[in-house]
């Protein structure tokens, strides 16, 4: 899928290349190649302890791989990929508004510059309206629901960058209906072209969107049909 960026089509990959992953030069798992194409929408599944959260903090530069490398190619650069990590008893106390919270994410587009301009402020109001947000948007953040903070922590993500949302258990402590709302907002993310990647222990849920699957595991590796097959039916 080519995604379109500013009316013109944008084309990009990420590549994982003899990739070992793993804390203090001890690796979880075997060397791997991945390539992730931009529209990909990517489901990482694994029991507890084989690398996922690992692998994906390697991916976006948070902690260095072990051997191997990730190499960003063509139309992309490491601050178009957007983080939600897992939520945190601190994150509910964050002393901030909706808005406040959702604009903090285009910090990495400041520069130099001391305060939020016109095209800041344009991509958090977007970030809003696409996550149904525009109702709370003054509300505290504190004051929210866990399904209200993942969605403004998700539209922080998507303010910070239209290309790739990389995602460690999103539905972790949502309520199902909340967790059923998350997971249609991210297909409809992914059907406008962003690339997701994401962890999750709803595998019927993620599963279904996803068009690949990696599997972490001693020798991490892309599901075959056969695979897929077997996991969506556990």
């Amino acid at each position: 899928m080519e995604q379109m960026v500013n009316g013109t089509e944008s084309s990009f990959s990420i590549d994982c290349e003899g990739l070992a992953v793993g804390y203090s030069g001890k690796p979880l798992c075997k060397e791997f190649d991945l390539e992730i194409n931009n529209g990909d929408y990517i489901c990482i599944v694994g029991e507890n302890g084989a690398g996922k959260s690992t692998f994906i903090k390697t991916l976006i530069g948070l902690i260095p791989a072990v051997s191997g490398d990730v190499a960003l190619r063509g139309d992309i650069v490491r601050s178009d990929i957007g983080y939600l990590p897992q939520q945190r008893e601190t994150q509910k106390d964050f002393p901030a508004s909706v808005w406040e919270v959702v604009l903090s994410g285009c910090l990495n587009r400041l520069g130099f510059r001391p305060f939020y301009g016109i095209r800041e402020r344009k991509l958090a109001s977007a970030a809003i309206r696409e996550l149904d947000l525009e109702d709370i948007k003054n509300d505290s953040f504190r004051e929210l629901s866990g399904g209200q903070r993942q969605r403004v922590l998700l539209a922080r993500a998507i303010a910070s960058t239209p290309k790739v949302l990389v995602l460690d258990e999103p539905i972790t402590g949502l309520d199902p209906v909340a967790a059923a709302k998350l997971y249609r907002m991210l297909d409809k993310l992914n059907q406008k072209g962003t690339t997701i990647i994401t962890i999750s222990h709803d595998v019927g849920k993620a599963l279904s969107a996803a068009n690949k699957i990696l599997i972490m595991n001693d020798t991490p590796h892309l599901a075959s049909d056969e695979e897929r097959k077997e996991v969506l039916d556990v």
